[in-house]
């Protein structure tokens, strides 16, 4: 009784039980809100969040819970807000919560502060919100629900019936009927790699063979033999046929990754990077002739490095968001274009401008005649910076010369900063 106290008390146990029966809560501005009045979607107002199901119950906002970040416990208003922006992308995620603290802190606002959460965290907390995972390293468990776990595991382990790591599929009996999981995020979990114990680590299934081994003890075997006076008999070896067939492997060369800036007021966008980078001409993100590639997640440019490899052309992967990065991809950033907002970096492995430039080179781009932004200038000799000329939308592109040797610069930069840091012609650094 006391562990379902525990649990009707919690505000993050409740967001998930609302959840779960489509009874979102409702904010508002009182704890007891009985009059139309008093509700108010605005979270820059609202101070209180009101549940309805399964009692009615009130939690101010500003209310800590169980969700830790950067070792401090995250309020309930950051908690709803990132559930609200669930299926916005990081950048408009980030923007959302610069406006909303905006309006806390001005007059008539509710106060506090929306705290920001990386792709990480607010991906490991979407996902235990929905119920598609019962556990969360972010989130501490109640006292009460540990106590209860750690009794019911160290008796399932004495009676034999637990031991290693056992994979639950999500259809399994037991899960919530007609449960739908966001594609994105299935796709996610299709990508992970299910872990094992240590028994099932220790048992492989590639063959391996030995003959090698048994060459070289018959030199040696063989060396005392004539030292003896006994001629040294070489057995024949004749391998494993299933050891034959086993194909070679060959290493396939990583390709580099481009990072750019998502922001509008950046001058180099998906739309327009591949035709500015490939054929040398600017042409503005939002024009006609750009548009063909603005809703491209992903786009490909081949370029022949010479001081790398001068026989294949080296392609080069162009994203503005690292969601779908796996961890070594970080080792294959050689470029980051960046407009001098540091919320870029947010989601990134360094979150810090001086040491992301240690690790790939720093590109901003600007208008020809404008200052560089003072903080683009802070951050030392690892950000290069570029200016192509005004656009005239009466010229077009014709006239625009310039744009080449901006281009080549910046590919020669890009050459050197990859040739300092390790790349070759079979493949990058290692992971950094």
């Amino acid at each position: 009784m006391a562990t379902s106290d525990a649990f009707q008390s919690d505000p993050l146990y409740r967001l998930r039980q609302s959840i779960a029966s489509n009874s979102p809560p409702i904010p508002t501005t009182s704890p007891d809100a009985t009059a139309a009045a008093d509700t108010d979607s605005d979270l820059a107002i609202a101070t209180y969040l009101q549940f309805s199901e399964p009692a009615h119950d009130s939690f101010p906002l500003n209310t800590p819970t169980r969700f830790i970040s950067s070792d401090k416990p995250v309020d309930l208003r950051s908690i709803y807000f990132a559930w609200q922006k669930k299926d916005v992308a990081i950048p408009d995620y980030f923007a959302s919560a610069e406006q909303l603290n905006e309006q806390l802190s001005a007059r008539g606002g509710g106060g506090g502060k929306v705290q920001h959460l990386v792709f990480v965290e607010r991906l490991d907390l979407i996902t235990w919100l929905e119920g598609a995972s019962d556990e969360s390293e972010y989130i501490k468990r109640l006292e009460s629900e540990a106590t209860t776990a750690e009794a019911a595991g160290s008796a399932q382990v004495a009676s034999g019936a637990a031991g290693g790591i056992a994979t639950v599929p999500s259809g399994a009996a037991g899960a919530r009927p007609g449960k739908t999981i966001d594609p994105r995020l299935a796709e996610i979990y299709n990508g992970e790699r299910r872990m094992g114990d240590r028994n099932s680590i220790l048992r492989g299934i590639k063959p391996t063979d030995f003959s090698h081994i048994r060459k070289t003890a018959e030199t040696f075997l063989g060396r005392g033999r004539h030292r003896s006076g006994h001629p040294s008999i070489t057995p024949a070896i004749v391998p494993s046929p299933s050891l034959v067939s086993l194909p070679k492997k060959h290493g396939r060369r990583p390709d580099p990754i481009i990072l750019l800036s998502p922001s509008a007021s950046s001058l180099l966008r998906m739309s327009n990077i591949k035709a500015f980078l490939d054929s040398g001409t600017y042409e503005p993100a939002d024009s006609a002739s750009a548009g063909s590639s603005s809703t491209a997640n992903i786009l490909h440019i081949s370029r022949l490095v010479p001081s790398i490899d001068p026989q294949r052309p080296l392609r080069f992967i162009l994203v503005d968001t690292p969601e779908q990065f796996k961890p070594d991809y970080w080792s294959r950033v050689v470029a980051v274009f960046t407009t001098g907002q540091t919320w870029q970096f947010k989601s990134y492995k360094w979150q810090n401008p001086p040491d992301l430039f240690k690790n790939a080179l720093g590109i901003y781009v600007g208008w020809r005649g404008e200052d560089v932004p003072a903080t683009v200038r802070g951050w030392g000799r690892g950000v290069m910076s570029a200016h192509v000329e005004k656009w005239n939308s009466h010229a077009g592109t014709q006239g625009r010369w310039r744009d080449r040797e901006v281009v080549e610069g910046i590919w020669g930069a890009i050459e050197e900063s990859m040739r300092n840091r390790g790349w070759g012609k079979d493949g990058g650094p290692i992971a950094r």
